[in-house]
């Protein structure tokens, strides 16, 4: 890890490869001195992710499998295997039960511990995870087969109950926050609720709104500020926690 009192904020959520120019926002984020971890969605994105990344001090790229795409993309799961080796991180990956998605369900479970099951097998992975309605589905296959030992968890954009949320934080997951998180009252409320050394950010961008045009890293200390703000604390000292989560994180 870069030296932690040269970074300027987390953003451990992000798909840099989605923005109009790839390589212009990898080096915003650098310049900025963002800890960016860059999600992919299919593992066919990987390679030019990984390349764009592998010197940068403050962007790493992960390896994923989006369980949106899922019902398509199913057929790059040997690709992914083929490419685990080369990656520490590893998203965006998941389960997503939302309307839209839902058919693929079984589909998507049989992905999900398909990559839990070789994560756990290769030690050492962090995973940034999806668990849109599927919070508990989430957890249980965590359970199973992503020994704590064997890898770490962040949940991404985590919306279950506090009782999942209470139940994710005994399986030592992380949660990664966004701004638009701190809108809503159950977020809110689910964020005071979060083991404050489990805490990190993210945006999510392009995914969220900055003013009127997508979040990029560089937005990120807006929802340090947001946490803070709900937690009762100041940015610089919620900025230090994250900052400390994160070393602890990646070790």
């Amino acid at each position: 890890m870069s030296d932690a009192s040269s970074i300027g904020g987390v953003d451990f959520h992000c798909h840099l490869d989605l923005y109009p120019d790839h390589q212009a926002a990898i080096a915003k984020a650098e310049a900025a001195r963002i800890y960016t971890l860059t999600v992919t969605t299919t593992p066919k994105a990987w390679s030019r992710n990984h390349e764009l990344t592998r010197h940068t001090r403050y962007v790493r790229a992960a390896l994923g499998l989006h369980p949106q795409l899922v019902a398509e993309r199913a057929g790059e799961l040997p690709l992914w295997d083929r490419h685990l080796p080369e990656a520490r991180y590893v998203g965006e990956v998941g389960l997503d039960a939302g309307p839209r998605f839902y058919k693929s369900l079984d589909v998507q479970k049989q992905v999900f511990r398909h990559v839990l099951e070789r994560c756990a097998e290769a030690g050492g992975k962090i995973l940034t995870i999806h668990s849109l309605r599927s919070a508990p589905a989430v957890l249980d296959m965590i359970e199973a087969h992503l020994p704590r030992d064997r890898g770490a968890v962040v949940l991404h954009w985590f919306t279950g109950s506090k009782s999942d949320a209470r139940r994710a934080a005994a399986l030592g997951c992380y949660f990664s926050i966004n701004a638009e998180m701190t809108r809503t009252d159950r977020g809110r409320e689910l964020i005071t609720n979060l083991p404050r050394d489990r805490i990190l950010t993210e945006t999510d961008g392009p995914f969220t709104q900055a003013g009127c045009r997508p979040s990029e890293p560089v937005d990120v200390p807006l929802a340090a500020a947001a946490v803070a703000n709900i937690l009762g604390v100041s940015s610089e000292a919620l900025t230090k926690v994250i900052l400390t989560n994160l070393r602890t994180l990646i070790g």
